[in-house]
């Protein structure tokens, strides 16, 4: 494959130090979000401000009011409206967001008014494209309302097996829209994905465990997903998002 287009690295974070980690790792772009554990959702304000303090990486925020589906009501999609506005006063690069109907399709009204409230910004339809009735037809509805990524997983539980309906997507797109492939990265599987696909962005939170530093601890009570404990935790790896990156510039020697 000759020409690719520019390879780019979007990592996932929810945390100050996982930004830091992203861009010392030589991430491209940042997708900024709240509460990872559950998907992803908009992350505040003032964690925002805190963190382009200290990180200049271009950040794209995840503009979804809550974990579960994508299919929102009149006034969660009001919400949506005025954080768009809101981080578009802010300075972030982009949004992220999906919004579908409850037959699977993509809500375009919705996703229209949406887009319009973004304005120059950069605009990623996200993994609600992977849960949608037709990847194809919602492509082309994306493509009509002016978005410019797409991050799927090819409707797989990750990426590594999506690969036939992202090499569709990419090859369909025909760079009217970039797809980006995302969910379960491994960084050695790039140069695989992209001889199969042909795709050049990609996505993934490269995040590693940690444990808590608290020493007293009551096992008995948990505060969030059952079975989970809210002594483990995960932080981006500036080492992962590094030996990704090098084995995406690898692919532009291919």
């Amino acid at each position: 494959m000759e020409n690719i287009k520019e390879p780019i690295l979007e990592i996932c974070v929810d945390s100050v130090a996982s930004a830091i980690a992203a861009q010392e790792g030589g991430a491209d772009r940042i997708e900024f979000c709240g509460h990872l554990m559950i998907g992803g959702t908009t992350p505040s304000p003032a964690f925002y401000e805190e963190t382009i303090k200290v990180v200049k990486v271009p950040m794209n925020v995840m503009i979804r009011p809550r974990f579960g589906d994508f299919c929102y009501t009149e006034d969660e999609v009001n919400i949506m409206e005025k954080e768009i506005h809101l981080f578009r006063k802010l300075g972030a690069n982009g949004v992220v967001f999906g919004v579908l109907n409850p037959d699977g399709r993509l809500n375009k009204p919705i996703m229209e008014r949406l887009r319009k409230a973004a304005g120059d910004m950069e605009c990623t339809l996200h993994r609600a494209i992977d849960v949608s009735l037709d990847p194809l037809s919602t492509m082309e509805d994306a493509i009509s309302i002016g978005m410019n990524t797409i991050l799927t997983s090819g409707q797989k539980e990750s990426c590594l097996e999506g690969v036939s309906l992202l090499k569709e997507l990419h090859e369909k797109a025909s760079g009217r829209i970039d797809i980006m492939a995302g969910a379960g990265l491994v960084p050695k599987k790039i140069p695989e994905l992209y001889a199969e696909t042909g795709i050049t962005s990609y996505h993934m939170s490269g995040a590693v465990s940690f444990d808590s530093k608290m020493i007293y601890r009551n096992e008995e009570v948990h505060m969030g997903i059952p079975g989970r404990s809210e002594y483990d935790g995960s932080v981006c790896s500036a080492e992962k998002v590094s030996l990704a990156k090098q084995y995406l510039n690898s692919i532009s020697n291919t």
